[in-house]
Protein backbone atom coordinates (compact mmCIF):
# COMPACT_ATOMS: atom_id res chain seq x y z
CA UNK A 1 0.00 0.00 0.00
CA UNK A 2 1.25 3.67 -1.31
CA UNK A 3 1.77 6.32 2.41
CA UNK A 4 -0.14 9.07 1.89
CA UNK A 5 3.09 10.85 1.74
CA UNK A 6 4.50 9.54 -1.20
CA UNK A 7 0.87 9.58 -2.90
CA UNK A 8 0.97 13.55 -2.02
CA UNK A 9 3.99 14.53 -1.28
CA UNK A 10 3.27 17.96 0.12
CA UNK A 11 0.97 17.69 3.41
CA UNK A 12 -1.07 20.84 2.35
CA UNK A 13 -2.09 19.08 -0.70
CA UNK A 14 -2.64 16.27 0.54
CA UNK A 15 -5.60 17.76 3.11
CA UNK A 16 -7.23 19.96 0.84
CA UNK A 17 -7.84 16.95 -1.73
CA UNK A 18 -8.73 14.73 1.40
CA UNK A 19 -11.35 18.55 2.34
CA UNK A 20 -12.78 18.52 -1.39
CA UNK A 21 -14.74 15.46 -1.17
CA UNK A 22 -17.83 14.75 -3.68
CA UNK A 23 -19.96 14.02 -1.04
CA UNK A 24 -19.92 17.67 -0.15
CA UNK A 25 -21.77 19.98 -2.29
CA UNK A 26 -20.09 21.78 -4.86
CA UNK A 27 -20.53 24.35 -3.87
CA UNK A 28 -19.41 23.95 -0.38
CA UNK A 29 -16.47 22.27 -0.94
CA UNK A 30 -13.60 25.43 -1.51
CA UNK A 31 -15.54 26.89 1.51
CA UNK A 32 -15.48 23.75 3.87
CA UNK A 33 -11.83 23.35 2.80
CA UNK A 34 -10.60 27.52 3.00
CA UNK A 35 -12.09 27.20 6.50
CA UNK A 36 -10.71 24.07 7.88
CA UNK A 37 -7.54 24.25 5.97
CA UNK A 38 -6.41 27.51 5.51
CA UNK A 39 -7.97 29.31 8.07
CA UNK A 40 -10.01 32.12 6.85
CA UNK A 41 -12.94 33.55 8.05
CA UNK A 42 -16.45 32.92 7.66
CA UNK A 43 -16.64 36.41 6.46
CA UNK A 44 -13.49 36.50 4.00
CA UNK A 45 -15.12 33.49 2.52
CA UNK A 46 -18.24 34.71 1.69
CA UNK A 47 -16.85 37.72 0.45
CA UNK A 48 -14.78 36.19 -1.94
CA UNK A 49 -17.60 34.28 -3.36
CA UNK A 50 -19.63 36.93 -3.35
CA UNK A 51 -22.44 35.79 -1.32
CA UNK A 52 -23.64 36.93 2.43
CA UNK A 53 -21.92 35.33 5.38
CA UNK A 54 -25.38 34.23 7.12
CA UNK A 55 -25.67 32.03 3.88
CA UNK A 56 -21.96 30.58 3.44
CA UNK A 57 -22.18 30.19 7.29
CA UNK A 58 -25.33 27.74 6.60
CA UNK A 59 -23.38 25.75 4.03
CA UNK A 60 -20.41 25.17 5.81
CA UNK A 61 -22.90 23.72 8.65
CA UNK A 62 -24.55 21.70 6.09
CA UNK A 63 -21.57 20.39 4.48
CA UNK A 64 -20.02 19.49 7.87
CA UNK A 65 -23.08 17.76 8.62
CA UNK A 66 -23.49 15.81 5.38
CA UNK A 67 -19.57 14.80 6.15
CA UNK A 68 -20.68 13.66 9.53
CA UNK A 69 -24.09 11.96 8.59
CA UNK A 70 -22.66 9.81 5.36
CA UNK A 71 -19.37 8.70 7.41
CA UNK A 72 -17.10 10.38 4.54
CA UNK A 73 -13.50 8.76 4.90
CA UNK A 74 -10.44 11.15 5.77
CA UNK A 75 -8.07 8.79 3.67
CA UNK A 76 -5.92 10.63 1.10
CA UNK A 77 -7.84 9.64 -2.53
CA UNK A 78 -6.20 7.70 -5.14
CA UNK A 79 -4.77 9.14 -8.16
CA UNK A 80 -8.36 7.37 -9.98
CA UNK A 81 -9.70 9.94 -8.05
CA UNK A 82 -8.36 13.09 -8.06
CA UNK A 83 -10.03 14.66 -11.99
CA UNK A 84 -13.13 14.58 -9.86
CA UNK A 85 -11.69 16.92 -6.82
CA UNK A 86 -9.54 18.73 -9.07
CA UNK A 87 -11.41 22.17 -9.97
CA UNK A 88 -12.68 21.88 -5.87
CA UNK A 89 -8.94 22.21 -5.47
CA UNK A 90 -8.10 24.65 -7.96
CA UNK A 91 -10.72 27.08 -6.47
CA UNK A 92 -9.80 26.57 -2.75
CA UNK A 93 -5.92 27.65 -4.15
CA UNK A 94 -7.50 30.35 -6.12
CA UNK A 95 -9.48 32.14 -3.00
CA UNK A 96 -6.36 31.09 -1.19
CA UNK A 97 -4.05 33.23 -3.39
CA UNK A 98 -6.35 35.97 -4.03
CA UNK A 99 -6.23 36.22 -0.01
CA UNK A 100 -2.49 37.14 -0.32
CA UNK A 101 -2.26 38.79 -3.44
CA UNK A 102 -4.74 41.42 -2.74
CA UNK A 103 -2.31 42.43 -0.02
CA UNK A 104 0.53 44.62 -2.38
CA UNK A 105 2.74 45.08 0.61
CA UNK A 106 2.59 41.43 2.09
CA UNK A 107 1.89 42.68 6.03
CA UNK A 108 -1.51 40.70 6.59
CA UNK A 109 -2.57 37.62 8.50
CA UNK A 110 -2.26 35.60 4.83
CA UNK A 111 0.54 37.43 3.24
CA UNK A 112 2.35 33.83 3.78
CA UNK A 113 0.19 32.35 1.37
CA UNK A 114 2.19 33.53 -1.61
CA UNK A 115 4.70 31.46 -1.15
CA UNK A 116 3.55 28.54 -0.08
CA UNK A 117 1.07 29.20 -3.56
CA UNK A 118 3.95 28.89 -5.74
CA UNK A 119 5.07 25.45 -3.73
CA UNK A 120 1.59 24.36 -3.98
CA UNK A 121 0.95 24.79 -7.60
CA UNK A 122 4.45 23.48 -8.68
CA UNK A 123 3.77 20.29 -6.36
CA UNK A 124 0.21 20.13 -7.88
CA UNK A 125 1.81 20.72 -11.51
CA UNK A 126 4.01 17.85 -10.82
CA UNK A 127 1.32 15.59 -9.44
CA UNK A 128 -0.65 16.30 -12.47
CA UNK A 129 1.36 16.95 -15.44
CA UNK A 130 -1.03 15.89 -17.96
CA UNK A 131 -4.45 18.66 -16.65
CA UNK A 132 -4.10 21.87 -18.44
CA UNK A 133 -5.88 23.97 -15.67
CA UNK A 134 -3.33 22.61 -12.95
CA UNK A 135 -0.46 23.98 -15.34
CA UNK A 136 -2.05 26.93 -16.19
CA UNK A 137 -2.73 28.22 -12.65
CA UNK A 138 0.69 27.32 -11.60
CA UNK A 139 1.75 29.59 -14.31
CA UNK A 140 -0.65 32.39 -13.39
CA UNK A 141 0.66 32.77 -9.96
CA UNK A 142 4.02 32.74 -11.03
CA UNK A 143 3.16 36.04 -13.83
CA UNK A 144 1.44 37.47 -10.77
CA UNK A 145 4.38 37.25 -7.98
CA UNK A 146 6.81 37.84 -10.58
CA UNK A 147 5.00 41.78 -10.27
CA UNK A 148 5.22 41.71 -6.57
CA UNK A 149 8.34 43.82 -6.36
CA UNK A 150 7.24 46.79 -8.14
CA UNK A 151 4.03 46.89 -6.30
CA UNK A 152 4.86 49.20 -4.10
CA UNK A 153 5.84 52.87 -4.05
CA UNK A 154 8.53 54.44 -2.10
CA UNK A 155 5.75 55.47 0.54
CA UNK A 156 4.18 51.97 0.52
CA UNK A 157 1.27 52.84 -1.56
CA UNK A 158 -0.28 50.35 -4.15
CA UNK A 159 0.84 50.93 -7.48
CA UNK A 160 -1.30 49.92 -10.19
CA UNK A 161 -0.17 47.36 -12.70
CA UNK A 162 -0.57 49.82 -15.67
CA UNK A 163 1.94 51.88 -13.89
CA UNK A 164 4.19 49.38 -12.43
CA UNK A 165 7.75 49.31 -14.08
CA UNK A 166 8.42 46.26 -15.11
CA UNK A 167 12.01 46.69 -14.92
CA UNK A 168 11.60 45.42 -11.54
CA UNK A 169 9.51 42.16 -12.04
CA UNK A 170 11.18 38.91 -11.90
CA UNK A 171 11.94 37.72 -15.00
CA UNK A 172 13.05 34.27 -14.00
CA UNK A 173 9.09 34.07 -12.58
CA UNK A 174 8.31 35.31 -15.24
CA UNK A 175 10.16 32.22 -17.79
CA UNK A 176 8.83 29.49 -15.37
CA UNK A 177 5.44 30.51 -15.73
CA UNK A 178 5.93 30.81 -19.72
CA UNK A 179 7.24 26.93 -19.68
CA UNK A 180 3.74 26.02 -17.26
CA UNK A 181 1.46 28.16 -19.93
CA UNK A 182 3.30 26.48 -22.66
CA UNK A 183 2.93 23.39 -21.53
CA UNK A 184 -1.25 23.88 -20.73
CA UNK A 185 -1.51 25.00 -23.99
CA UNK A 186 0.01 21.88 -25.79
CA UNK A 187 -2.49 19.69 -24.32
CA UNK A 188 -5.61 21.59 -25.60
CA UNK A 189 -7.83 24.59 -26.08
CA UNK A 190 -7.72 27.38 -23.40
CA UNK A 191 -9.97 26.80 -20.31
CA UNK A 192 -10.60 29.68 -17.88
CA UNK A 193 -7.44 29.64 -15.57
CA UNK A 194 -5.55 29.40 -19.23
CA UNK A 195 -7.17 32.38 -20.45
CA UNK A 196 -6.24 33.99 -17.00
CA UNK A 197 -2.93 33.18 -17.23
CA UNK A 198 -2.72 34.54 -20.76
CA UNK A 199 -3.78 37.63 -19.39
CA UNK A 200 -1.18 37.77 -16.64
CA UNK A 201 0.90 37.25 -19.09
CA UNK A 202 0.18 40.37 -21.65
CA UNK A 203 1.21 42.14 -18.92
CA UNK A 204 4.21 40.43 -18.18
CA UNK A 205 5.51 40.68 -21.92
CA UNK A 206 5.83 44.24 -21.36
CA UNK A 207 9.40 45.07 -20.70
CA UNK A 208 9.17 49.22 -19.78
CA UNK A 209 6.95 51.52 -19.36
CA UNK A 210 7.45 53.17 -22.65
CA UNK A 211 5.95 50.00 -24.16
CA UNK A 212 1.97 50.28 -24.47
CA UNK A 213 0.31 48.50 -22.16
CA UNK A 214 -1.77 45.94 -23.77
CA UNK A 215 -5.28 46.99 -23.10
CA UNK A 216 -6.42 45.96 -26.00
CA UNK A 217 -5.15 42.01 -25.81
CA UNK A 218 -6.40 41.68 -22.42
CA UNK A 219 -10.22 42.81 -23.11
CA UNK A 220 -9.66 39.88 -25.84
CA UNK A 221 -8.63 37.69 -23.58
CA UNK A 222 -11.52 38.72 -21.34
CA UNK A 223 -14.30 38.34 -23.37
CA UNK A 224 -12.88 35.15 -24.59
CA UNK A 225 -12.63 34.47 -20.67
CA UNK A 226 -16.42 35.55 -20.21
CA UNK A 227 -17.60 32.50 -22.54
CA UNK A 228 -16.20 30.08 -19.69
CA UNK A 229 -16.57 31.74 -16.51
CA UNK A 230 -18.89 35.04 -16.82
CA UNK A 231 -19.28 36.16 -13.18
CA UNK A 232 -19.43 39.78 -11.43
CA UNK A 233 -15.49 39.65 -10.77
CA UNK A 234 -14.53 38.63 -14.13
CA UNK A 235 -16.93 41.11 -15.10
CA UNK A 236 -15.44 43.84 -13.47
CA UNK A 237 -11.70 43.19 -14.31
CA UNK A 238 -13.22 43.14 -18.07
CA UNK A 239 -14.17 46.88 -17.26
CA UNK A 240 -10.96 48.28 -16.05
CA UNK A 241 -9.90 47.14 -19.80
CA UNK A 242 -13.19 47.98 -21.37
CA UNK A 243 -12.56 51.67 -19.89
CA UNK A 244 -9.08 51.83 -22.08
CA UNK A 245 -10.49 50.91 -25.17
CA UNK A 246 -13.97 51.93 -25.32
CA UNK A 247 -13.92 54.67 -22.62
CA UNK A 248 -14.92 55.57 -19.00
CA UNK A 249 -18.63 55.65 -19.76
CA UNK A 250 -19.33 52.22 -21.41
CA UNK A 251 -16.81 50.41 -18.61
CA UNK A 252 -19.60 52.30 -15.99
CA UNK A 253 -22.45 50.84 -17.78
CA UNK A 254 -20.87 47.66 -17.53
CA UNK A 255 -20.37 48.22 -13.89
CA UNK A 256 -23.66 49.49 -13.32
CA UNK A 257 -25.47 46.36 -15.66
CA UNK A 258 -24.13 44.91 -11.77
CA UNK A 259 -26.13 43.46 -8.83
CA UNK A 260 -24.58 46.14 -6.02
CA UNK A 261 -26.33 44.34 -3.68
CA UNK A 262 -23.89 41.16 -4.51
CA UNK A 263 -20.99 43.39 -4.86
CA UNK A 264 -21.26 46.29 -2.16
CA UNK A 265 -19.09 44.66 0.01
CA UNK A 266 -16.41 43.51 -2.35
CA UNK A 267 -13.34 46.21 -2.06
CA UNK A 268 -12.59 46.05 -5.94
CA UNK A 269 -16.26 46.91 -7.24
CA UNK A 270 -16.15 49.79 -4.42
CA UNK A 271 -12.99 51.11 -5.91
CA UNK A 272 -13.08 50.87 -9.94
CA UNK A 273 -16.71 52.59 -9.27
CA UNK A 274 -15.00 55.47 -7.42
CA UNK A 275 -12.47 55.92 -10.46
CA UNK A 276 -14.88 55.82 -13.22
CA UNK A 277 -17.13 57.68 -11.53
CA UNK A 278 -14.23 60.50 -11.02
CA UNK A 279 -13.09 60.52 -14.19
CA UNK A 280 -16.35 60.79 -15.78
CA UNK A 281 -16.92 63.82 -13.35
CA UNK A 282 -19.56 62.49 -10.85
CA UNK A 283 -17.88 63.41 -8.08
CA UNK A 284 -20.17 63.10 -4.92
CA UNK A 285 -20.95 59.84 -5.66
CA UNK A 286 -16.96 58.89 -6.64
CA UNK A 287 -16.36 60.28 -3.03
CA UNK A 288 -19.09 58.21 -1.36
CA UNK A 289 -17.85 54.76 -3.52
CA UNK A 290 -14.23 56.04 -1.98
CA UNK A 291 -15.62 56.04 1.32
CA UNK A 292 -17.19 52.71 0.99
CA UNK A 293 -14.13 51.04 -0.15
CA UNK A 294 -11.96 52.41 2.91
CA UNK A 295 -14.58 51.35 5.06
CA UNK A 296 -13.77 47.84 3.85
CA UNK A 297 -10.83 47.69 6.01
CA UNK A 298 -8.52 47.27 2.60
CA UNK A 299 -4.43 46.23 3.44
CA UNK A 300 -2.21 49.01 4.08
CA UNK A 301 -0.87 49.57 0.76
CA UNK A 302 -4.22 49.71 -0.66
CA UNK A 303 -5.69 51.85 1.82
CA UNK A 304 -2.20 54.34 1.31
CA UNK A 305 -3.44 54.41 -2.63
CA UNK A 306 -7.46 55.12 -2.02
CA UNK A 307 -6.60 57.59 0.46
CA UNK A 308 -4.66 59.53 -2.23
CA UNK A 309 -7.20 59.13 -4.40
CA UNK A 310 -9.53 60.74 -2.19
CA UNK A 311 -7.20 63.65 -1.70
CA UNK A 312 -7.30 63.93 -5.65
CA UNK A 313 -10.56 63.85 -5.23
CA UNK A 314 -10.82 66.59 -2.96
CA UNK A 315 -8.97 68.73 -5.27
CA UNK A 316 -10.90 68.63 -7.96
Amino acid sequence: MIDDARLIPDERLRLIFVCCHPAVAIEARAALTLRLVCGLSTDEIARAFLVAEPTLAQRLVRAKRKIADSGVSYEVPGAEVWPERLDAVLSTLEVAYAKAHEDAAGAGAHAGYASEMLELTGALANLLPKEPEALAFAALVRYAEARRPARLDDQGAMVPLSEQDPTLWRRDLIDEAGGYFERALALGPAGPRALQAAIHGAWCSRTNLSKPAPWCNVLKLYDLLLMHRDDPIVRLNRAVALAEIAGVQAALNEVASLSSQTLDNFLPYQALQADLLHRTGRLEESRAAYKAALALSPAPAERLWLQRRMQLLEAS
